[in-house]
């Protein structure tokens, strides 16, 4: 690891030297990309640490038509999928369909959160990892079905959509379910114009796409916006984490 690397890219905790795990949330040292755990202001300000739901989606400077004219079928294997698994309590049609209260096997693993949260105030790591992981996969799904990307769904691996959630020490379990879903009504209503106005990008950049091979990037900002909007919020009521969402696509 090199000198700079002294800092988890998960958590953000400092690494000991020769360490091959993080101490705060046990990942492997091996592999992790250099991450500094704070985002420094204006000059002379008090740096502000990132929030701890992150999501990142590659601009791609080309798009396939042919795809592009098929992408709801080639969904299909992927929706199978994803129906197999099960919803999850509470989860999000990222695209313009609203709120759903599906209560299947992902559901059921934030029941075990939640309960976790509330007799011991953190969520084991394992548990933790799966929730991420299934999170992950699902908004890599529906950002293929959003056409912010070529590539077909990975399960693991490297892929142009990227989702994590920082492991947190502690959890405060007052805050678990109702709190977090009564203090997110502000985000739901907000989402529910976002939803329907990135629909509405979403038809347009398909037209895009099929005549010039590319997705406006502004237009590709948006719609990844909308995604980590909706996703930052599901963290917070997943009990994921305790930091109130911010108000914002960025």
């Amino acid at each position: 690891m090199t000198e700079e690397a002294r800092f988890c890219a998960y958590c953000g905790a400092s690494l000991v030297a020769g360490a091959a795990f993080c101490q705060q949330c046990g990942r492997p040292v091996a592999g992790q990309p250099v991450q500094e755990p704070t985002a420094t202001g204006a000059a002379g300000a008090a740096p502000v640490a990132a929030y701890p739901v992150r999501f990142e989606v590659d601009y791609p400077e080309r798009l396939g038509r042919l795809s592009t004219v098929f992408r709801i079928v080639l969904f299909i294997p992927v929706a199978i999928f994803l129906a197999l698994v099960g919803g999850q309590a509470f989860s999000y049609s990222d695209i313009g369909e609203g709120t759903s209260t599906t209560l299947g096997a992902g559901g059921g693993i934030v029941l075990a959160i939640w309960a976790a949260v509330i007799v011991r105030q953190y969520v084991p790591h394992w548990l933790f990892d799966f929730q991420v992981a299934l999170m992950r996969f699902q908004a890599r799904a529906y950002g293929y079905l959003a056409l912010l990307t070529d590539r077909f769904p990975a399960f693991e691996g490297e892929y142009p959509i990227s989702f994590d959630v920082s492991y947190p020490d502690k959890l405060n379990r007052w805050k678990v379910a109702i709190w977090k879903i009564i203090t997110s009504i502000p985000h739901f209503i907000i989402l529910i114009f976002l939803y329907l106005a990135a629909f509405v990008v979403v038809v347009i950049a398909w037209f895009a796409i099929l005549f010039t091979g590319r997705f406006p990037k502004g237009l590709h900002t948006f719609v990844a916006g909308t995604f980590r909007w909706s996703l930052r919020v599901q963290a917070y009521i997943f009990s994921l984490t305790d930091d109130y969402p911010p108000f914002s696509l960025e």
